[in-house]
């Protein structure tokens, strides 16, 4: 598995200088995608919905809206 490429803008493109602050999304050689982003499993997992599960190994990430709505275009329809 390997990053293919960026979804979205570049981080020094959405306004961070310093590198502290950089959510991102990658699109993976296997069609799946990564997402880098601020872990907040302990903060979310118990306000999940009913129909929703996650396993052990995975993990609540959180991105910036603006990371999200500037990746949109990118997202391919299928």
């Amino acid at each position: 598995m390997k990053i293919v490429r960026r979804i979205g803008t570049a981080p020094h493109e959405r306004g961070s200088v310093t590198g502290q602050t950089c959510p991102d999304l990658f699109e993976l050689s296997d069609g799946n995608f990564a997402v880098m982003g601020t872990e907040a499993t302990d903060a979310l997992h118990h306000q999940l919905p009913p129909d929703a599960a996650r396993a052990d190994y995975e993990r609540i990430v959180v991105i910036s809206r603006e990371t999200l709505i500037r990746a949109k275009a990118d997202i391919p329809d299928a």
